[in-house]
């Protein structure tokens, strides 16, 4: 990264002897007409959030649903290694949001993300959402740890986000001193322009940057800069977005001149192979589509945690356009395959080796030995807090953002939450209400809330996982009209593309009805109150003032709630109390009365009855 280097300097790096980006001078001559035609393999990554081990998953392989260990960062990098040792003209491409979402960035706040980037040594990372959660001070400490290697310098782009010089810590003496809108890389004599756009509302709502620090249209943003590379000769453009897969395919129909785009942000599943295995790839890897003038662009994504190197390969023609796309989308796997928790051996390990063997999607991949044992430093750390048992969860605490979206991945989760949504985000709204004592009701974000939790054992590494942002509880007054208003900012901004389904609302002493299929301001019916559930249900009164406990992102108006940014300051009292840290601490009173940790009833959850954008009733 070159933070403290201007725009017209960029890193040179070797893969087999082929330079790539090596002191590029961004002001030389245009590329001659006569140019040949050339190939280009971008190696690329999405949404790691910190997931830096394996995870969990099920595929269906030889005719049976299989329990596997996918991803972990170490396998990344060994991947990518083995790709890029393959030969040809390499690019690898981080496409943002790497950190928040697990305890390796709860306990390091992005060193341990940075150290495992820094062993693939990206060309190019450009910044994701929560790239800023901890504010432009916690960006600059995390792009601080993936500058600190000297073997390794990483481009940081976002052409669209703009810090205030002499405001912002993420500028010293220029807007470009940590965050570059672009950078050229040059391959065997060919140039290639690569340039980041970050989701604008989205972060400004979504997230934490400085009040100062603006984001600039995407589209409009993309094209200057495409206009300006061409201006510099250089005429094979990829963006590195994160702005999620629909984004992509709008914007690619708004530019001229955009050849490739690499995605993330949706953290989205590409390659209809996967299909064979179980999963549910929401497109072609990659997915091809047309610019404003009707030339081809390609756009990929590499699903989310670590789980997927994406391997995109391009030809250009002689005039710098797409002449043909293609490429494989790599799962990455350990080498366990389980049935009924049983590791399978004999003939049944064979054809599942086979099946493994036969499919281009699927690798099995060592972890990478120096990523591993540096993976293995931060790990004790964790391994210790993870293991501090808090209390025991009796059923399995199915969690999807909205009711009946359908994204989890934990067996019978889909059926469970169609008509009411998650219930552990209706669990977690019920702990900070009564972990803050005084309030009447509690609104909670669902896309705070982060994962499944399964029946068993929960932890405090649980806790940390389910709720893993830096996030205090706020107290606020607000009228019964307020309230019902915020509800409605929360429904509209799920539904904007811009905006995020994470803002779907949850709440404890409060529930409603919802109908996503008209318009704004009438979405949200029978709205009813029943302070801490201590007596009858009734209507909310409009005119009547609560107390209303959440987390301080969405005091501050995250997540598109506009009623409550606009409420006055003296309205808002910030207890200091972490969010994660209150529902430990409700789990372990349970635990101390006796109880374990169970689905609420029906008549709590916060979403009573849901009708969809198609006026479905589930």
């Amino acid at each position: 990264m070159k933070f403290q280097h201007s725009l017209l300097f960029s890193v040179c790096i070797s893969t087999l002897g082929l330079m790539s980006g090596c002191n590029n001078d961004d002001t030389a001559a245009a590329t001659s007409p006569a140019a040949p035609a050339t190939s280009l393999r971008i190696l690329h990554i999405n949404d790691h959030h910190s997931h830096l081990q394996p995870n969990s998953a099920t595929l269906t392989l030889a005719g049976k649903a299989i329990a596997v260990k996918t991803g972990g960062f170490p396998r990344v990098v060994t991947k990518i290694n083995e790709l890029a040792a393959s030969g040809g003209n390499v690019l690898k491409l981080h496409a943002g949001d790497a950190t928040t979402g697990d305890l390796y960035f709860t306990l390091f706040k992005g060193r341990a993300d940075a150290e495992q980037m820094n062993q693939v040594c990206f060309d190019a990372f450009t910044l994701g959402n929560h790239e800023f959660d901890s504010g432009d001070a916690g960006l600059k400490n995390f792009l601080d740890f993936l500058n600190s290697s000297a073997a390794c310098k990483t481009d940081v782009l976002s052409a669209n986000v703009q810090p205030k010089i002499g405001t912002s810590p993420l500028t010293l003496n220029s807007a470009t001193d940590y965050i570059k809108p672009y950078t050229i890389k040059e391959i065997n004599g060919q140039k290639f322009g690569i340039i980041g756009i970050t989701i604008a509302g989205k972060t400004k709502n979504s997230s934490s940057p400085d009040e100062t620090t603006t984001f600039a249209n995407e589209a409009t943003t993309a094209q200057k800069y495409i206009d300006e590379l061409v201006d510099k000769g250089v005429n094979k453009i990829i963006l590195l977005t994160h702005q999620g897969y629909g984004n992509d395919q709008t914007i690619a129909k708004q530019l001229k001149g955009v050849d490739v785009i690499v995605g993330g942000d949706s953290h989205t599943l590409l390659g209809d192979g996967f299909k064979a295995f179980g999963l549910t790839p929401e497109g072609a890897y990659p997915t091809k589509t047309t610019d404003a003038n009707g030339k081809q662009v390609c756009i990929a994504q590499a699903s989310q945690y670590s789980d997927v190197v994406g391997e995109l390969n391009i030809e250009f023609n002689a005039s710098g356009e797409v002449s043909a796309c293609s490429g494989t989308p790599h799962l990455l796997l350990s080498d366990t395959f389980k049935v009924s928790n049983v590791e399978l051996t004999g003939a049944e390990r064979e054809a599942t080796l086979k099946a493994v063997a036969d499919a281009p999607e699927l690798s099995i991949v060592t972890s990478d030995a120096t990523a591993q044992a540096n993976l293995d430093s931060y790990s004790k750390q964790v391994d210790v807090l993870k293991q501090s048992k808090i209390g025991v969860v009796a059923e399995t605490l199915c969690h999807e953002r909205i009711p009946n979206q359908g994204l989890s991945k934990t067996a019978g989760c889909t059926v469970a939450t169609q008509s009411h949504g998650s219930d552990i985000a209706n669990i977690v709204s019920k702990a900070f209400l009564e972990m803050s004592l005084t309030s009447d009701i509690c609104l909670q974000n669902g896309g705070g809330v982060r994962i499944d939790v399964p029946a068993g054992d929960i932890t405090l590494g649980t806790a940390y996982t389910l709720l893993p942002f830096a996030n205090t509880l706020t107290e606020m007054d607000m009228t019964g009209k307020e309230i019902i208003d915020s509800l409605e900012d929360g429904i509209d901004f799920a539904l904007n593309p811009q905006g995020s389904t994470g803002s779907y609302p949850y709440a404890a002493g409060l529930r409603w009805d919802a109908n996503l299929s008209i318009a704004k301001g009438v979405r949200v019916t029978n709205v009813q109150v029943n302070s801490r559930v201590t007596g009858a249900w009734v209507a909310i009164d409009p005119a009547k003032t609560y107390k209303v406990v959440t987390n301080n992102f969405l005091a501050t108006g995250g997540d598109g709630y506009t009623t409550i940014k606009n409420l006055a300051a003296a309205k808002k009292l910030n207890t200091y109390l972490d969010y994660a840290q209150s529902f430990a601490d409700y789990v372990i009173r349970e635990t101390g009365a006796g109880r374990s940790v169970v689905k609420l009833p029906v008549e709590e959850y916060s979403t009573q009855q849901f009708i969809d954008k198609d006026g479905v009733l589930r």
